[in-house]
């Protein structure tokens, strides 16, 4: 019921390849328009570019720089000769292949692709390897070439060595720069956060070998190094390294290859633990299939249609393929501080691609339910980067690089939300206290404007004035819009609040608390917006709702609902529940009523971003739960679909695919830091979710419609539209009684 082709055309920046639930190697193509610094998305995979220049090793779901990170090592098979460099083709004119959607078929765990040159390769993925079957054309050329500094973002060296005797090739590609084309702060975004090394064995023996570097090819080389850098266009195309290997015409090559961020040794290792002997295409495929049924099996749904089945699973595969492993079998991975770490006591795995200001919505308590295991394993390891880089916690973590995205502190809405859905599996002690001298403890990068706006290096940005203030002042603040920060620290200190009190830390659960309401500071009452202030406490003028000045990727009217953590007030403030409801009818429908969920404009709701996609739920807190279900289940039915242009924007991570399945589901995070949950009407008839931790909720929608006339709780009536912790912590049931007219 898995199609991981949804969300690669348009901006959802999806990748189809093969990877493993949580897995460090994710084998799919690099595509190319023509230009070897660029792909035009942000995966390296765009549906609509039928064109490709190798198949590569790692790639993040959903990022939303173009290019994101990753896409590291592309590897292509050629069925021609290689009688130029293949960095001087910097057209990719020569060497790169054509293809068709209708010889690609893509299933989690596995992805074949039959090229125009007559190669048919046909690939499945372990955690940390893969293992392919690349078969060539009779009477052509067979060449296997290992572009292996050409990652997405560039790179800062590479090497490449080819072993004829033992029919292996090996190297490393020295990468980084997550997002660092956007140039935010010059060389504080363009930095190396990490090695990536590779051992690929093959069953055949090669019958060539070569190598590259910039427009010089060596033909029976065996090694060989060289970096592009991290520039575009013209100062970056033509640069590179790297070589290949060539086989017998008409040979099926059987590869297998594994990664590491730690070593090659630990790449050896990976390939060895995780591919035993007598390994093929079809056994470890088998095995990833399973252990992708396993995590989709958490949550199983009855009746709906074949294309809502599609949606729902495909919309819970992508959430579930982050966060991702960073160690090695042995425990072993690369630190925040560039050096090798192991795991700490009772850590199963590090993990790490944390889109924190993305994924602490929805995607983290999807986490959470279905997986509490792995979200403690990933919460020590945010906290094991934390203590190896001076105690700040980054709020975008790329493998091991603090890449400084985004604002606020989603880190602590993120773990207390873990804590407060029964998240024990790591340091909660430790990493409260951590947090909470983040937000207490003014830091000399808070006061830098290195990488503003889009990766300002202070992870709370001048937080003496903040402190001050009650509010972070536009004018002085060192961050990506001051009111969009006050909004976001609010709901980071609100959540860390929650969590203090349930450590039994009194002190700071009211002195967090309160600042959980800092959000009022930056609402003006005058124009009815959130709006940013000066250090004076003067607004920012000239004011326009649909302008971005404040803010960080979205408008005033966007960000006026960013008060998860107290509804009631934000209702207050826009004079009262009835006129915030007229306020949140407008933000999704037009003049005359009708539907706005998709290019509406800056001052209507957009599901393709993090700051307003809980607006649709806020309808329960202002008295109006039958609008929460008609509006919620309008943007399921209308706007994620089927096909490669089915998600609304960047899945970033995995948010709005999670964003999905609660819907579906009927039920929605109530605010970060906490287990309570929204109610809507559920979509399917029945569903079934199995939590790691053990509970078990049922879910059923009996009658037609969206509307909900009742829901019973473990069979009584609820007369609220809310589920408290309870339910998450001991399962239960929900039975919604749904009619196609809302209750009068």
């Amino acid at each position: 019921m898995v199609d991981p082709l949804i969300g690669s055309a348009g901006d959802g920046n999806t990748y189809p390849g093969a990877t493993a639930p949580f897995g460090m190697l994710a084998w799919s193509p690099t595509s190319t328009a023509g230009d070897q610094t660029s792909t035009g998305a942000a995966n390296g995979y765009q549906y609509d570019t039928t064109r490709l220049r190798g198949f590569s090793l790692t790639h993040v779901n959903g990022a939303g720089c173009n290019p994101g990170a990753a896409g590291d090592v592309p590897i292509l098979p050629f069925a021609g000769d290689v009688t130029s460099s293949p960095t001087a083709d910097t057209k990719d004119a020569v060497y790169a292949s054509d293809f068709a959607h209708a010889d690609e078929q893509a299933t989690p765990g596995r992805y074949r692709l039959g090229l125009a040159d007559g190669v048919r390769t046909d690939v499945a993925a372990s955690d940390r390897t893969a293992i392919g079957s690349l078969a060539f054309p009779a009477g052509k050329p067979a060449n296997l070439l290992f572009r292996t500094s050409n990652s997405l973002n560039g790179s800062e060296d590479a090497e490449t060595h080819l072993d004829p005797a033992h029919r292996r090739v090996t190297g490393s590609v020295l990468t980084g720069a997550f997002c660092g084309r956007r140039a935010n702060g010059g060389e504080n975004n363009r930095k190396s956060y990490y090695r990536l090394y590779f051992t690929a064995e093959f069953d055949q023996p090669f019958a060539a070998t070569g190598t590259w570097r910039d427009n010089t090819l060596q033909p029976g080389g065996l090694d060989q190094t060289g970096g592009e850098g991290y520039a575009t266009g013209a100062d970056r195309a033509g640069r590179g390294s790297g070589g290949w290997v060539g086989f017998a015409p008409g040979s099926r090559v059987t590869m297998r290859i594994g990664i590491s961020y730690v070593s090659l040794a630990g790449a050896e290792a990976n390939l060895r633990s995780e591919q035993p002997s007598g390994s093929t295409v079809d056994s470890v495929a088998a095995a990833t299939r399973r252990k992708w049924n396993t995590e989709l099996d958490r949550v199983r749904i009855g009746g709906g249609s074949a294309d809502q089945r599609t949606v729902f699973y495909t919309a819970l595969y992508h959430s579930l393929q982050q966060p991702n492993l960073v160690s090695d079998v042995d425990g072993q991975y690369l630190g925040m501080d560039r050096q090798p770490h192991r795991l700490e006591p009772g850590q199963d795995a590090q993990y790490s691609n944390f889109s924190g200001w993305d994924q602490y919505r929805a995607q983290v308590q999807l986490l959470a339910l279905l997986e509490p295991r792995v979200a403690g394993n990933f919460a020590q390891s945010l906290f094991n980067y934390a203590k190896q880089n001076d105690g700040v916690w980054d709020r975008w973590v790329h493998v091991n690089g603090a890449t400084h995205v985004m604002t606020g502190d989603p880190t602590a809405a993120t773990l207390a939300t873990f804590y407060a859905m029964g998240v024990r599996n790591f340091d909660y002690r430790g990493a409260f206290d951590s947090l909470y001298a983040q937000a207490t403890v003014p830091r000399p990068e808070g006061l830098q404007d290195g990488g503003c706006p889009g990766q300002c290096v202070g992870q709370r940005p001048n937080l003496a004035q903040y402190l001050e203030s009650h509010y972070a002042p536009n004018d002085v603040c060192h961050c990506w819009g001051g009111a969009a920060e006050t909004l976001e620290d609010s709901i980071a200190d609100y959540s860390l609040g929650q969590w203090a009190a349930q450590l039994g830390r009194t002190k700071e659960a009211a002195e967090l608390s309160a600042r959980g309401g800092y959000w009022r500071n930056v609402f003006n009452p005058e124009t009815g917006y959130m709006q940013a202030r000066n250090v004076d406490g003067s607004w920012v003028t000239p004011f326009d709702p649909a302008s971005d000045h404040g803010f960080a990727q979205g408008s005033a009217a966007a960000y006026t609902w960013l008060v998860p953590q107290d509804v009631s007030g934000l209702a207050e403030a826009l004079g009262g529940k009835e006129a915030a409801a007229k306020r949140l009818d407008e933000f999704f429908h037009d003049a005359e009523g009708n539907w706005q969920l998709r290019d509406g404009g800056p001052l209507k709701y957009d599901p393709t971003n993090e700051p307003d996609i809980h607006a649709p739920w806020l309808y329960n807190e202002l008295g109006r739960p039958w609008q929460t279900q008609e509006t919620v289940r309008e943007i399921v039915d209308t706007v994620y679909t089927t096909g490669p242009s089915g998600l609304p924007g960047n899945d970033d991570l995995g948010t709005m695919s999670a964003w999905y399945v609660f819907s579906a589901l009927g039920i929605y995070p109530r605010t970060p830091g906490s287990a309570e949950l929204l109610l809507s009407s559920p979509l399917f008839p029945s569903a079934t979710v199995h939590s790691g931790g053990g509970a078990v909720y049922t879910i059923t929608g009996n009658g037609d419609g969206k509307y909900v006339q009742t829901v019973r709780r473990d069979g009584k009536p609820l007369h609220d539209w809310k589920l408290d912790a309870s339910f998450l912590d001991h399962g239960g049931s929900l039975d919604f009684a749904l009619s196609p007219q809302p209750p009068t």
